[in-house]
């Protein structure tokens, strides 16, 4: 991904926080030839020799998971909040552009099966579940219901690189006040996800 000086972020602490965050990513894979891409939520995780891993799985049905193969190379892209930003927000006039937070993440796949599978599921419904009013957990599945295992395909992506993009306006010192302003304005999601980011690099 090329990422300006000027919006790299090598906190790796920080970006891991973020990947923990913003989970639902996109699994990028050779299909056929082709590039091919799968919405699902992959979590951060360690393996057995504490090194940092992404831990997910696809539908069998998925003809992605066909062409899973360990040490196969992968590509795991996560989005963050994002926003137009208008250039009648400067003092000067330039071109309007974007702020956003993104994440690639490469790494080796490994297919994971049996308990090991079972353990990452755990750990996903665990986590989604622990502010439900009557938390569900694997524990608690029908046999019936656990069947369902049988239809996917377990990884984990021992991650070798993180690239993260965090655009937030770092080159607008003079607008940073009037951007923030404005963002806050607009009220959405988004525009004051960016605004809450925003503010984080001025602490």
């Amino acid at each position: 991904m090329f990422i300006p000086n000027n919006y790299k972020n090598e906190n790796i602490e920080e970006v891991k926080d973020f990947l923990n965050q913003n989970s639902f990513g996109i699994l990028i894979s050779q299909v056929d030839g082709k590039i091919a891409g799968t919405h699902i939520p992959m979590q951060l995780d360690t393996d057995e020799n504490g090194e940092s891993v992404l831990v997910g799985h696809i539908a069998k049905a998925n003809p992605q998971s066909k062409y899973l193969k360990s040490e196969e190379e992968i590509l795991a892209i996560f989005n963050g909040p994002h926003s137009y930003i208008s250039s009648s927000w400067y003092q000067k006039e330039d071109a309007p552009t974007w702020n956003y937070i993104a994440v690639h993440v490469y790494g080796k796949v490994k297919i994971i099966e049996g308990d090991e599978l079972l353990e990452s599921l755990k750990k996903l419904v665990d986590k989604y579940e622990k502010n439900s009013e009557n938390p569900m957990s694997v524990e608690k599945m029908s046999s019936t219901t656990l069947k369902q295992v049988n239809g996917i395909v377990g990884f984990s992506i021992k991650i070798n690189e993180i690239q993260a993009a965090y655009k937030l306006s770092q080159n607008r010192e003079i607008d940073y006040h009037s951007i923030t302003s404005e963002l806050k304005k607009k009220g959405d999601s988004n525009s004051m996800g960016i605004v809450n980011e925003m503010e984080k690099t001025k602490k």
